[in-house]
């Protein structure tokens, strides 16, 4: 890189590092508690993927995502996902119209997947064929309908919620698709101080209402400079050793190959690094450390692996599985 290209980007990057830090202060002004989780789940949109977002009911899951949509002025729609939810209900369908001259034609119908931040709430509770349709939006940022391809606004991601304690009447989501969230954000119960602002706040005459800090157009400017960012040789090797560690064909680390029934495929290493560069920006530094690769290995390799019957009758979790890697490997 020459010396110009490089003050450019330094430059870039000091006004990026601003921006963000624009943006995390008018999130902070309406969610409460939940600074880990608005990272990551930022991380997710600045990466330009997708989150799955796991808790209970009640913790600000709808109430995040409505507020990413205003803060990053994305256009905002939200799906009920019900088991009688029909794929044409989400991505839309043609209808045949007649003119005034009687010549009959059909016309597209669009979905509530054509949003630029898309909710979809409990989305294991769908079918899945309708799970598929949202699949392949996901990846392809597209949607076919009668032999049409229909593109997506861009940008273009999705925001999926699970419920992790009531499982009856839902539809486990395939690995094929949970491989398409960049990361798997869990959600625990505030703490007390957070409790209380979080309790004081809603229940006024009004609530704060967060500002635009930027557009579409802006994000996606954002997330060109992340895959511009410098990573160093050593993260590189660290990220391939972490990832190829977690599967049980090519592991090193004891106990793994008989713990892990599955694990990550080459997604998993592209996606960390990606999110390592980003949380160095929102973290207001120049280059990603082994730091951002320890902080963010969890939720991006959560789902992406499994343990096996026995591991789990012994308590062990991805979670435990992961730990141990990055002690031994990260």
């Amino acid at each position: 890189m020459s010396e110009a290209s490089a003050k450019d980007l330094e430059r870039d990057i000091d006004q990026t590092i601003a921006r963000l830090g624009a943006v995390k202060a008018e999130i902070g002004r309406v969610i409460f508690g939940q600074q880990s989780v608005v990272e990551e789940v930022l991380t997710t949109l600045l990466a330009g993927g997708h989150t799955l977002l796991v808790g209970v009911p009640g913790l600000a899951k709808t109430k995040l995502a409505e507020t990413l949509g205003r803060v990053l002025g994305l256009s905002e729609k939200r799906v009920q996902f019900t088991p009688d939810l029909m794929p044409g209900d989400i991505i839309g369908s043609e209808i045949l119209e007649e003119d005034s001259g009687g010549r009959q034609h059909f016309r597209f119908i669009e979905g509530p997947i054509f949003a630029q931040l898309l909710m979809a709430d409990e989305i294991n509770r769908a079918s899945p064929r309708t799970q598929a349709a949202l699949l392949q939006a996901m990846q392809e940022r597209k949607v076919t309908v009668a032999g049409h391809d229909h593109r997506l606004p861009a940008p273009f991601h999705v925001l999926a919620t699970q419920n992790p304690i009531e499982q009856e009447g839902t539809y486990p989501l395939p690995e094929a698709q949970l491989d398409r969230f960049l990361m798997q954000v869990n959600i625990d119960y505030p703490s007390a101080t957070a409790e209380r602002q979080m309790m004081i706040a809603t229940t006024t005459a009004t609530e704060a209402t967060p500002q635009q800090v930027l557009d579409g157009e802006q994000l996606m400017a954002m997330q060109a400079l992340v895959r511009r960012l410098p990573v160093s040789e050593s993260l590189i090797e660290a990220i391939l050793s972490l990832v190829r560690a977690g599967r049980p064909e090519t592991t090193t680390v004891d106990g793994v190959r008989e713990q892990v029934a599955w694990g990550p495929g080459p997604r998993a290493s592209q996606s960390l690094m990606l999110v390592t560069r980003v949380r160095a920006l929102l973290d207001g530094r120049l280059a990603p450390s082994l730091d951002d690769l320890r902080a963010l290995a969890a939720p991006v390799l959560r789902h992406r692996m499994a343990v096996t019957f026995a591991a789990r009758a012994d308590g062990i979790s991805v979670d435990d599985v992961i730990d141990r890697l990055l002690r031994q490997v990260g």
